[in-house]
């Protein structure tokens, strides 16, 4: 399946409108109400008021989940930076196809609908089924030797993303897990995360999927000559599309326009671990709207992770030493969110129970 709308990233943007204030009061306001001391579901009380807030509804008990894995292949693998070769990327595919991976298992477990798309992975998987194929070209480019991706890729990836937030809007979806699958994207996520907190290269970049001491030493190299070449100038914030252009990758792009176009369309977005918080970054670069229709879903072991985080201002749903992605963490984050909902709808307030309040609360 080929991209067939065109809905630019400038209409996109503009249309992201800040959650109204309005609905977080009401929601807050019936918070206080419920039968519970006042702020004692802690967090579960701000997820709630967040969604409230986001779907401008009180009656959202009821979600229809999707989970979105976007796949896609790095041509800076090519600089020894993986554990693993670029292959697994195209296996795992096939693994998702198959219902073989931990994201299938979380997914069928919680619900959510899983949509595999295929960005860039370099291999041809042909006609087999349940694969969405969006492929921009097969891989990006070697960043340690030229840009990721020319312009024009880069806004196709970023497309394929908005038209999947369009399909998710049309299933009338309410909240969407955000999840990737590509060999030597921990190399983006820990450049980007590099460029846009200006941390030291060595603070935010870790071994990936198990690299040991020297192919750890050889990947830091690698970033800091990445951004030596493509951003010298590390005084001055670059434009967040020059940093996706340059370093990539398609499914940081795509994620991307999943992001913007989700918020577009005020459906909340689960932003999974390090790869994906790197496009979420990015994506508020562009507009820093979004940030109110996301929720990151779990602290990453990838050291560049809270860096991420705190640049964009998000606190963790989860912490459980996870950095497999796919979505996973993102997913897992579903039935919290879930169960601040149903909390927020079906507890009694103290006056339909009948239960006094606190002196506190009466005087």
């Amino acid at each position: 399946m080929k991209s067939t709308l065109a809905i630019s990233l400038a209409e996109v943007t503009q249309n992201i409108k800040p959650v109204d204030s309005t609905w977080s009061v009401r929601a807050h306001t019936r918070l206080d109400r419920l039968t519970k001391p006042l702020g004692s579901l802690g967090d579960l009380e701000v997820i709630a008021e967040r969604m409230v807030a986001i779907r401008q509804s009180e009656s959202i008990s009821e979600l229809k989940k999707m989970a979105y894995v976007f796949a896609a292949d790095h041509g800076v693998t090519a600089e020894g930076v993986s554990a693993y070769p670029k292959e697994v990327t195209r296996q795992m595919v096939l693994n998702f196809l198959s219902n073989g991976a931990a994201i299938n298992v979380l997914a069928r477990l919680h619900g959510a609908e899983l949509v595999v798309v295929d960005v860039g992975v370099d291999a041809d998987f042909g006609s087999v089924p349940g694969l969405i194929d969006q492929k921009v070209r097969t891989g990006t480019r070697n960043m340690l030797h030229e840009p990721a991706m020319s312009a024009d890729e880069m806004n196709r990836a970023l497309q394929v993303g908005l038209d999947m937030s369009e399909s998710a809007h049309d299933k009338s979806c309410s909240l969407v897990a955000v999840g990737e699958m590509g060999i030597g994207n921990t190399t983006s996520a820990s450049a980007i995360s590099a460029v846009l907190t200006r941390q030291p290269t060595a603070l935010v970049t870790g071994k990936g999927t198990g690299l040991n001491p020297d192919g750890h030493m050889r990947k830091v190299r690698v970033i800091e000559s990445v951004i030596e070449r493509h951003f010298p100038d590390r005084a001055n914030s670059p434009d967040p599309l020059d940093v996706l252009r340059s370093i990539g990758g398609l499914e940081i792009a795509a994620m991307m326009g999943l992001m913007l176009g989700a918020a577009r369309h005020r459906i909340a977005v689960i932003v999974d671990g390090f790869i994906s918080t790197a496009a979420s970054a990015l994506a508020y670069g562009i507009e820093p709207r979004v940030k109110d229709y996301l929720f990151a879903a779990h602290a990453s072991e990838e050291p560049g992770h809270r860096f991420l985080l705190d640049f964009i201002g998000l606190k963790p749903i989860l912490s459980l030493g996870m950095r497999l992605g796919e979505g996973t963490g993102a997913v897992l984050a579903m039935p919290i969110i879930e169960s601040a909902i149903r909390l927020y709808s079906e507890m009694a307030t103290f006056a339909s129970a009948g239960v006094s309040v606190a002196r506190s609360r009466a005087s």
